[in-house]
């Protein structure tokens, strides 16, 4: 091996690019006696084939924290394929609405399923003018941004919800709070009416788990039953019991104010970092969530830069048209503070590197 493949092969990878939890957010030793615990008291229903709309317990603890009926949740295998399920069922109606940026993975399934989207800036209202099937919003600390609608926009979303537009709201963040008061969510503002709510525990518990739920209107709610049925035999029970069972023995609070603290810590450590290597550059300030999203200086293209061992989301992932060019996700919820400080200290000199090729060009 050459000196410079040596020295190449020597780098540590840097991953700011997938919203991982960092190792030491998952109560590792706790989830493993849950899922003795769940199998010693409920096995019997844990361990076999049950309803489409998931165990019970569960459902009946989501539905009383929501104030619906359980019939009105499913449980679902991560709440992205709770997104399908509705996406395959609602799309064929209209045109689908979805923030610009939004989250990649819907944008993926939408194009799957060949559905006429529209993206419509954060700071914009949506123009509807019929034929719409739904609007796609993650209101709290979005992914990919980390930026929260204000209550203002999400009153005005309520408003349309009760005049008849479908609003998805994707909610997996919301618990995920560093700091400020969290304001009511779509779902609560327009009391249920027309706001289908998606959340997951993937990011106060663990996401290897796959337990995310939808709640719907009663007869939304038995047309995804029909396509879970038609998806598979029988849905995680064992999860979803593990999941119950961390619950109802009271460790889901004290855990997410553990994981609060821990991602609170990367998130600072991020800031801090930008502002001493890359104080020319833009970004957000979130209050909670996993991302940051960073504008570069005039002039620089996401695909411009090459950082040494540091990986990243360019922002073009994130629209369905144009956008997003000069733009990165940057996830800071898995690697350590010190890590976090030499990836963005590599991202930056790979931006200065840019900004020298480009005034030489």
């Amino acid at each position: 091996m050459s000196g410079l493949d040596s020295r190449v092969a020597s780098v540590e990878s840097i991953s700011f690019a997938r919203g991982v939890p960092a190792p030491e957010c998952l109560a590792l030793e706790e989830l493993a006696d849950c899922a003795r615990a769940a199998i010693e008291r409920d096995g019997a229903t844990a361990l076999n084939y049950g309803p489409a709309g998931g165990y019970a317990p569960l459902r009946d603890w989501i539905a009383d924290r929501h104030d619906v009926e359980p019939e009105r949740v499913v449980l679902t295998n991560g709440s992205l394929q709770g997104f399908r399920f509705l996406a395959e069922l609602l799309s064929p109606t209209g045109t689908v609405l979805v923030e610009a940026p939004t989250y990649d993975r819907p944008l993926k399934i939408l194009a799957e399923l060949d559905a006429e989207v529209i993206c419509v800036p954060l700071d914009e209202e949506p123009t509807v003018n019929g034929g719409v099937a739904f609007l796609y919003t993650i209101p709290t600390f979005q992914n990919p941004t980390g930026r929260s609608l204000s209550t203002e926009r999400r009153k005005a979303f309520a408003d349309r919800a009760r005049d008849g537009l479908l609003v998805l709201e994707d909610d997996p963040y919301n618990l995920i709070r560093f700091e400020g008061r969290p304001p009511p969510t779509i779902f609560e503002l327009a009391r249920g009416e027309n706001v289908l709510y998606s959340s997951s525990f993937s990011k106060t518990i663990a996401p290897g788990a796959r337990v995310g739920y939808l709640v719907l209107p009663t007869a939304l709610a038995e047309r995804v039953l029909g396509a879970a049925t038609a998806s598979y035999i029988t849905p995680g029970l064992l999860s979803q019991a593990i999941v119950y069972e961390f619950i109802r023995r009271g460790s889901f609070e004290p855990n997410l104010e553990r994981v609060n603290g821990l991602l609170r810590e990367r998130r600072d450590a991020m800031l801090r970092a930008l502002e001493r290597h890359l104080p020319e550059a833009a970004w957000t300030v979130p209050e909670g969530g996993y991302f940051v999203w960073l504008d570069l200086p005039e002039g620089i293209k996401a695909s411009d830069l090459q950082p040494e061992g540091v990986t990243f989301v360019p922002g073009t992932d994130f629209f369905c048209g144009p956008g997003g060019e000069s733009a990165l996700r940057l996830a800071f919820s898995y690697e350590s503070p010190a890590a976090i400080e030499e990836g963005v200290r590599r991202l930056a000199s790979a931006v200065r590197a840019a900004i020298v090729l480009n005034r030489a060009a």
